[in-house]
């Protein structure tokens, strides 16, 4: 009975979780068209640049403490909501250390980075505020609760796009286009900033607790750790754009930006699924149940698999949404970018097992070696065949990840709870198909619109089924 009402929870609290995080997400993809028609192509390249920067800031400036919320339910029971408290006073604390360290050196960093002062201040108040949304975040999904999650996060993220949008529209009326992303960052970081500091102060009030040495060992024990494994992480995710920029120029970022946007709705799901997927996974190894975990972790493989072929076949119409004829050559970068998406999707579930049993050792080691691995592959390739080479580079990387990360699975575990022989075969399947798939460009278009129909039937006919057994074994198991 214990175990069934555990399911029924999970899913309830996965089921919410994802629509709410499909819906604010989706957002911010849902106005790409708007920004890349407001913007110049090296506008918006500017802004996604300053973007990477902000992922890269944020799990260093804060040592990335907030990971050990994950694990920590499991070990400080009652006392989880001021483990939470006092953890997050912690990373405000390293967060202001490097706040003043950055200040001794603040022309330096601004050249370096690319950013006028503004965007400079802007972005460690944001490093504050985002850092206790991620606490916030992680404890609700732990506790299998959605609602003050979705509600923070709407309420910040809403307002922040229509306020970015507006004060851009004004600064082209105005004639202000020289301060476009000055004015872009203003509107969508200050509601953000605003709620994130609110959500601290809500944290430490429920939590009763700003220092206590014994949570600040045991976090930094778990987290430090991480910081490189989450570096790494942000560093492939971010250094192609990055990269770019300082060998190619502004201009051709926006064009991979853009790429970037389309790989993000496979994103967007993933997460949101995995945030759902990932604290009933963690009872069942608690539980000792791990045999639960292969056949519905397969199915998401192959859904995702499938859906990540659509959006290659569908590239062309997808790309002229969202962007202008100005941005047509990102279509042949969606095949390379949505495997490498859905390979790092892969390479999740070994990632939370390591972490689950306390390797956090491991995990860094593997995800370091593969960004060098990356931001090599990146430099050379970029200068010898082009921008969009980084996006076949950082697919391969991926798929590097994966392997190093799923060779561990036993030793750190003890068992196999998913074979990587199974992981690297679908993986291989879904890289071949999607690139396969861009040689349908050169083909009329219900040509591509006819297979696009024909898998449509054969998903339905295979996937369907055995996704809907698995919703129903997840309601009822046990």
């Amino acid at each position: 009975m214990q175990n069934s009402k555990l399911n029924r929870l999970a899913f309830k609290a996965g089921i919410f979780y994802i629509v709410g995080q499909l819906f604010i997400r989706g957002i911010t993809f849902l106005t790409t068209p708007i920004y890349t028609r407001l913007l110049s192509k090296a506008q918006y390249g500017e802004i996604r640049v300053y973007e990477s920067w902000l992922l890269i800031m944020v799990p260093v400036m804060s040592l990335c403490l907030f990971r050990s919320v994950d694990r920590a339910k499991y070990d400080m029971g009652e006392k989880y909501n001021e483990y939470v408290s006092s953890v997050q006073t912690l990373s405000y604390l390293s967060i202001t250390g490097f706040f003043g360290l950055c200040m001794l050196f603040r022309p330096q960093m601004q050249k370096f980075w690319g950013m006028t002062d503004v965007m400079f201040f802007m972005a460690f108040l944001y490093v504050f505020g985002y850092t206790s949304i991620l606490f916030m975040q992680r404890r609700e999904k732990q506790m299998m609760r959605y609602k003050a999650s979705i509600f923070i996060t709407t309420v910040t993220i809403v307002p922040a796009t229509v306020l970015s949008i507006l004060l851009i529209y004004l600064g082209r009326v105005n004639g202000y286009t020289d301060k476009l992303v000055e004015l872009r960052v203003w509107g969508f970081y200050v509601p953000q900033v605003l709620g994130g500091l609110l959500v601290a102060v809500l944290l430490w009030k429920q939590g009763g607790k700003f220092i206590r040495r014994e949570y600040w060992k045991y976090a930094l024990k778990y987290s430090l750790p991480l910081i490189p494994e989450m570096l790494s992480i942000q560093i492939m995710n971010q250094a192609d754009k990055i990269m770019i920029q300082f060998l190619v120029g502004y201009e051709y970022t926006g064009i991979f930006a853009l790429g970037t946007t389309i790989s993000f709705i496979i994103w967007i799901v993933e997460d949101s699924v995995w945030n759902a997927f990932l604290p009933w996974m963690y009872e069942k190894i608690s539980a000792g149940e791990t045999e639960d975990i292969e056949s519905p972790w397969t199915i998401l493989m192959h859904g995702f698999g499938i859906l990540s072929w659509f959006l290659v076949a569908l590239a062309p119409e997808i790309v002229a949404v969202l962007g202008s004829s100005e941005y047509r050559m990102a279509v042949f970068l969606i095949a390379p970018m949505v495997t490498g998406t859905l390979l790092r999707f892969y390479s999740y579930i070994y990632t939370a097992i390591q972490n689950y049993y306390k390797k956090t050792a491991y995990v860094a080691a593997g995800t370091i070696i593969t960004m060098v691995i990356n931001v090599i592959l990146n430099y050379v390739c970029i200068l010898r065949f082009g921008y969009m080479a980084a996006a076949y580079t950082t697919a391969a990387s991926y798929f590097i990840l994966l392997l190093m990360q799923g060779l561990l699975e036993k030793m750190v575990a003890g068992r196999i709870i998913i074979p990587l022989k199974k992981s690297v075969m679908i993986s291989v399947t879904y890289l071949a198909l999607n690139l396969v798939t861009m040689e349908l460009f050169a083909f009329k278009w219900y040509v591509r619109y006819l297979v696009v129909l024909a898998a449509t039937a054969l998903a339905i006919k295979w996937i369907l089924p055995q996704f809907l057994k698995v919703v129903k074994d997840f309601k009822k198991q046990g």
